[in-house]
Order: C-alpha cells, then sequence, then structure tokens
C-alpha cells in the first residue's frame, strides 16, 4: 500500500452547535492539497453547523440527536467501513487539531494500527494543570505499559486508524464523553492493534464553547480513572483480522 495515498482517507469530524468554527476547519483541510474526504458528523445541532460544513465541501451526516462524541464517531467508522476507506483520523471541528499536522499522524499508521497525534510529546506550548494533568500522566503511565511504548496523550481525540483500527472501532467504541478515547484505546490494544504517537502542536478554540470548564475539570480524574478500570474489565473482543475477513466476505 502507498503509505500517502490520501484519496484513500476519510477525515471525520464530529461536531455539535460547531457553526463559529466548522466552515474553516473544512476549508483547511480541503486546502492541504491531499485530497481527503471529509465527513462531518453532524450531531444533532441546533445552530447552522451543518449548512456551514456542507458549503466548505464536507459530506454531512446528520445524526436525529446529540450522540455525543463517541456517537459521533461510531457513525463516522460505519460510514468509513461502508466506502471501503482504508484509514481515517479524527479532526475536532472547533479548529484545535491542525490540518496540517494530518499527514504526520496519517504517517505513524506505516508501522501501527492507531497513531495519536500527542500534545505532550516535546512539540507546541499546549499546557494542561491540576485535576486534568494528572489524570492525564496517570492515564498514560497505565496504558503506555498496556501497549508496551510510551504513550504521552491517550486522551488525544486527534487519532488515526487503519482497516485493522476500523474493524475494531465497529463493535467497541463507546458513547460516553470521556470514556471514549480511553476505553476504544484500551480495548484495542487487548484485541491486538498496535499504537505509536506523533508530536503536534495544538491551537486554541477557533470559535464556540469550550467543552471543559473548571468544574468539568474538578471531576475528570474520576471520571477518567473509572472509564480505564471500566476498560480494563471488558472483555477482550474478537480479533481484528477475524473481523476483516468477515468484511471482506461480505
Amino acid at each position: 500500500m502507498e503509505a500517502h495515498d490520501s484519496k484513500q482517507v476519510l477525515v471525520i469530524m464530529p461536531a455539535w452547535n460547531e457553526a463559529e468554527s466548522v466552515g474553516n476547519t473544512v476549508r483547511e483541510v480541503l486546502s492541504m492539497g491531499r485530497a481527503y474526504d471529509v465527513l462531518v458528523v453532524n450531531d444533532g445541532s441546533t445552530d447552522s453547523t451543518a449548512d456551514s460544513a456542507s458549503e466548505a465541501g464536507a459530506t454531512v451526516l446528520n445524526l436525529p440527536f446529540n450522540l455525543g462524541v463517541g456517537g459521533a464517531m461510531r457513525a463516522g467508522f460505519k460510514y468509513a467501513q461502508r466506502l471501503n476507506y482504508r484509514r481515517v483520523i479524527q479532526v475536532d471541528a472547533d479548529g484545535q487539531h491542525d490540518p496540517r499536522s494530518i499527514e504526520e499522524v496519517l504517517a505513524g499508521l506505516e508501522h501501527a494500527d492507531i497513531s495519536i497525534g500527542a500534545r505532550f510529546a516535546d512539540k507546541g506550548d499546549y499546557k494542561v494543570s491540576g485535576p486534568r494533568k494528572w489524570a492525564m500522566q496517570f492515564l498514560a503511565k497505565v496504558i503506555s505499559g498496556l501497549a508496551k511504548t510510551r504513550l504521552t496523550d491517550v486522551t488525544s481525540g486527534f487519532r488515526a486508524g487503519n482497516e485493522r483500527a476500523i474493524a475494531q472501532y465497529l463493535d467497541h467504541y463507546p458513547a460516553e464523553y470521556l470514556g471514549d478515547t480511553i476505553d476504544s484505546l484500551v480495548v484495542a490494544i487487548r484485541s491486538g492493534c498496535t499504537v505509536t504517537q506523533v508530536p503536534v502542536a495544538m491551537r486554541p478554540r477557533q470559535g464556540g464553547t469550550p467543552s471543559h470548564n473548571p468544574l468539568k475539570a474538578a471531576v475528570y480524574l474520576g471520571r477518567s480513572v473509572f472509564a480505564l478500570l471500566f476498560a480494563l474489565t471488558r472483555k477482550r473482543s474478537e480479533t481484528p483480522a477475524a473481523l476483516l475477513s468477515v468484511q471482506g466476505a461480505s
């Protein structure tokens, strides 16, 4: 497989009331010159998110009500499987994920099934403090042990997956926000998927309302640890290879 055949890449962009930023984010991705296909999963927005995304050149998948990031991503993975995309990458609609880093994160799939755009890997100046910092450090240490590789940012949503990862995510990507990135990663690792990370720089939100505020940050540690413990108790899924065999025979 040609490593940088971007015609086989689907950019999945979950969006809930992101009319202020989603259009510019889609245009930035499409301006990279890589011919990525962009799918905006409109997660029950009550503003003009769908129109802004469509006018910018994205395909829009409208969900009837808000499912959360996990539910939106599962819809995106299903779309990717049905249209036979070989690689997918999540890019946030708020503009924090720099489209110029997409190709770098995708390059990690040359030697792993899942590639994470890591905010705390000696690139950029993204910082967190307090409970969120403690949670991220604890989770990174535990999941690094599971993955048998050093990971510094296991809660990052800026991540790419190959066909093996897509097959795994279809059955085991949880809908719960704050638990989706942790649970999906742990189950994927325990099912045989390999993981790597690529240093990236994050940007400030380009519009909309941040998902974290001081109150949410205060409970982040407990919820994240709970998500990890829950993921560790889940049964190991079918091997991704078996899932791909079923997919290929259908």
